[in-house]
């Protein structure tokens, strides 16, 4: 039975930064030692983490790693690659492929795929169609992180947009419902004005309008009052506006039955950012104002947002040509997602307590995800280390995700990611991948 030694690191984990050591045996965590604690037993191999901290690996609950299907642009090898170099152990993947996962065939067959092909820890969602609802009593809830609901349509177009369906959804499961919400009435109305303006396609600085803050708050608004009315146990993903956090409550995360997902490109990116960036920063919802980015970096921070994701969504650079009506919506992120969090630590924007808390042990809270997310004993082994204070520049060569390109390409960031541990497996090691390695299917309580 191998025993590792991780020793000198500065663990952060549950609201604590403190010196010590983690002793990891077989999968799991055997010891954690804090300050000049010694391991019980001797250790077959000793890595010296002088400088680093030690975080449990984030969760990433809101991927689209494209395959089946849509493979020329991502796939399940080259994305969960690019997860490992950038610390992130386990990911949730989206049902919008080609097929979409919306059948159980095609759900065995995604499980089948990731099983094959995943590097990282994975589950995937079952999507929510206007009538498949029937479907949702035979899911094996200890394996399905939840079911995908898209009220505002998107890549892949799977909108529901009955109201008859969605209360059927809504009172149809109990597992979470994972909602995009958008209202596509008011997007329908916008896109029919800019095209009468613009003609076919729209400047990208209309983007915003297009998916307007409007669209997004009437859509949550409405996913939040059905949720109340059936119990149902919602999380609203990507909320992209100052307006919809007045939906939300702050309340301890164990007392919530709704719950809201930032992601890294909201609290990075602003509208301005178009200009030089253009539709490599083109999502849905949309990317919006430095006032609703401000709202949602303080919302991380008050707990109205319970956790932050990728939404990492990578097409070809080709697919992103044209403007608001035409580019493709999406931006490839997981590889540079918790290194991009660490900087807003840098500016103040967090507490490296905090960003840990969204991005591994919140995901694990509301997922009810078996034995991850936090450093303890007994638990798997998915864990990463940092280095702050190591200078590097994002280029296109040390891009892993199949699509090559990055928002943040020539960005220099303070922070690197030296080692990630899936299951106690060294899978990535200053950007070196074991290409071998595969990671375990989550399993959820």
């Amino acid at each position: 039975m191998k025993r590792t030694l991780i020793q000198n690191a500065i663990i952060v984990n549950e609201g604590r930064t403190v010196p010590g050591s983690v002793v990891i045996e077989d999968e799991k965590i055997a010891e954690i030692l804090v300050g000049e604690e010694k391991a019980s037993a001797p250790c077959d191999e000793i890595i010296d983490a002088t400088g680093c901290y030690l975080l449990p690996g984030a969760i990433d609950e809101h991927v689209h790693f494209r395959d089946p299907g849509l493979t020329h642009k991502a796939d399940i090898i080259t994305e969960s690659r690019a997860a490992a170099a950038g610390g992130v152990t386990s990911i949730m993947d989206m049902p919008n492929t080609n097929p979409q996962t919306t059948t159980l065939e095609a759900l065995d067959e995604k499980f089948a795929l990731l099983s094959e092909k995943s590097a990282v820890n994975y589950s995937c969602y079952f999507g929510a169609t206007n009538n498949n609802y029937t479907q949702f009593a035979k899911l094996d809830k200890h394996r399905v992180c939840g079911v995908k609901l898209f009220m505002g349509s998107s890549t892949g177009n799977m909108l529901v947009d009955r109201m008859a369906s969605l209360r059927n959804i809504f009172g149809g499961t109990d597992l979470l419902i994972a909602a995009h919400c958008e209202d596509q009435g008011i997007i329908k109305e916008n896109t029919d004005k800019f095209k009468k303006e613009y003609g076919e396609d729209a400047p990208l600085s209309l983007h915003p309008l297009l998916r307007s803050e409007e669209a997004c708050y009437r859509s949550s608004e409405l996913a939040i009052q059905l949720a109340r009315e059936t119990n149902a146990r919602l999380h609203i993903m990507h909320i992209s506006t100052a307006k919809e956090l007045s939906l939300f409550s702050n309340a301890p995360l164990s007392q919530k039955r709704i719950t809201a997902e930032a992601c890294v490109s909201h609290l990075l990116f602003t509208e301005e950012d178009y200009r030089t960036l253009g539709a490599r920063i083109k999502c849905n919802p949309a990317i919006k104002t430095a006032k609703d980015r401000k709202a949602l970096q303080e919302a991380v921070n008050s707990g109205l947002i319970d956790a932050i994701a990728t939404d990492h969504a990578p097409h070809l650079l080709s697919e992103k040509e044209g403007g608001a009506l035409k580019a493709m919506s999406g931006m490839p992120m997981i590889q540079f997602s918790l290194v991009s969090m660490l900087e807003l630590v840098d500016k103040g924007v967090f507490t490296i307590e905090k960003v840990v808390e969204k991005m591994a042990h919140a995901p694990a809270q509301m997922y009810e995800i078996q034995n991850r997310g936090f450093i303890r004993k007994g638990y798997q082994a998915d864990l990463v280390l940092v280095r702050p204070d190591s200078n590097w520049t994002v280029t296109a060569d040390c891009i892993l995700s199949k699509c090559k390109w990055s928002p943040l390409e020539g960005h220099t960031f303070n922070w690197r990611v030296e080692k990630t541990f899936a299951n106690g497996h060294l899978l990535c090691n200053n950007g070196e991948i074991d290409e071998n390695y595969r990671g375990q299917e989550l399993r959820f309580r």
